[in-house]
């Protein structure tokens, strides 16, 4: 039977303050108990819902009737609500905010650039560039920073020789992505920092339409069925996906693994272990911790639950990925387990289109971290160690450790 929760029985918001820092916080576990699909307000008074479960969630991912398109979204944070003239600067071809056909036609154009067999053919640079890195740690000595010494590196520089961006200007948008993913920024600094970014990408592939490399960005500019703008549009979004979310779990992974030596020697020692540790690290720790959010097009029943068309819908991975319906012992992170169907990387049209690159690097990474310095440690307490709470992709600011 159908149910229509009248909207004025609860004005509860989003909680977003951890307890532990693996954990989501208790009072969202609280609420899958009352029920998995449940209502909540959002900052600008919207009565919406939030999903808590897994079965709802991949159901919502896979229906054409949710959207995900900007215009129509409500935002549960008090400061980045959706203005109608953020809107119209929203850069061309940055097809994540589309729905199909518009969101098909772009992202047709990059399928067979992330494919299982093309990073294959990526994962002896990969290799190269994580040892690259690991040397250069092993000179500097202990204690370091994981974060911009191995963590944040690694994936900025394998996006970076993929599109066709000079590594050498990676300080320029690793600032301006972690300007716009952090929730806390004043919307008018965000939307300056999307601004540079996509000033910095059109004037990129402007000087590639002349001179034409063996990366991503010139093959979109040989194909020709893009404008410069549209092609800058899409590396923006390649260039941010690509590096800020496997960095964050190359750093938040490292850190739950030293605070859990039985699975950290699984990771280090058990390399037919490894593929199937990087599905449960992406599970349990579901670093895309505050969405994805959808609208309803039309009026929708979702598990048991009437979703009236104009209401937002927030997915909350953290719990989606541990609902004991879907995985037994949730709350335990379990390197042997199967984690396969989690929902880290999404679910249906919008599913992440680099997930094979960011499996590959951590396949890499992780293994390679830890023998190459099997005393690996946390160089402060645990308590210690700052997380990325307010930012858009959940992590570690800093990580200092020694071996």
């Amino acid at each position: 039977m159908t149910e229509a929760i009248p909207r004025r029985e609860t004005r509860e918001t989003l909680p977003i303050t951890r307890e532990r820092p693996f954990d989501p916080p208790d009072e969202l576990g609280r609420w899958r108990e009352e029920a998995t699909v449940r209502r909540m307000t959002y900052a600008d008074g919207h009565e919406g819902w939030v999903v808590t479960g897994y079965a709802a969630a991949r159901a919502i991912l896979a229906d054409p009737r949710f959207s995900n398109r900007p215009e129509l979204l409500h935002s549960p944070f008090p400061n980045r609500p959706i203005r109608r003239e953020d809107l119209e600067r929203m850069p061309p071809g940055f097809f994540i905010r589309m729905d199909p056909p518009e969101h098909t036609r772009y992202r047709k154009l990059l399928t067979g650039q992330f494919t299982v067999r093309r990073m294959k053919l990526l994962e002896p640079r990969i290799a190269e560039i994580v040892a690259d890195h690991l040397d250069a740690m092993e000179r500097h000595g202990p204690p370091v920073d994981l974060v911009p010494t191995f963590a944040l590196p690694i994936p900025s520089l394998v996006i970076c020789e993929l599109l066709g961006v000079p590594y050498g200007d990676r300080e320029r948008f690793q600032r301006d992505s972690a300007t716009l993913l952090n929730l806390e920024t004043p919307l008018d600094d965000a939307q300056a920092a999307l601004d540079d970014l996509f000033a910095y990408l059109h004037e990129l592939v402007l000087r590639k339409s002349t001179e034409q490399g063996d990366d991503l960005l010139s093959g979109l500019i040989s194909a020709g069925e893009l404008t410069d703008r549209e092609i800058a549009g899409m590396g923006l979004l390649l260039l941010i996906a690509g590096h800020e979310t496997t960095a964050n779990m190359l750093g938040l992974g490292t850190f739950a693994l030293l605070c859990d030596p039985a699975q950290l020697t699984v990771m280090r020692d058990d390399p037919g272990s490894v593929e199937n540790a990087v599905e449960e690290l992406m599970r349990y720790l579901s670093v895309v911790h505050l969405g994805p959010i959808r609208a309803a097009l039309e009026d929708v029943e979702i598990d048991g639950r009437l979703i009236r068309a104009g209401e937002s819908v927030l997915l909350s991975l953290p719990l989606v990925n541990r609902d004991p319906e879907r995985f037994a012992d949730p709350t335990v992170l379990d390197l042997a387990r199967s984690a396969q169907g989690h929902l880290g990387f999404g679910h249906g049209v919008h599913q992440c289109l680099g997930q094979q690159l960011a499996r590959a690097e951590m396949r890499i990474a992780f293994p390679a971290l830890l023998r190459r310095f099997p005393g690996l440690r946390l160089a402060v307490p645990p308590e210690e160690v700052p997380m990325r709470a307010a930012m858009a992709i959940y992590g570690v600011h800093r990580l200092p450790v020694a071996w």
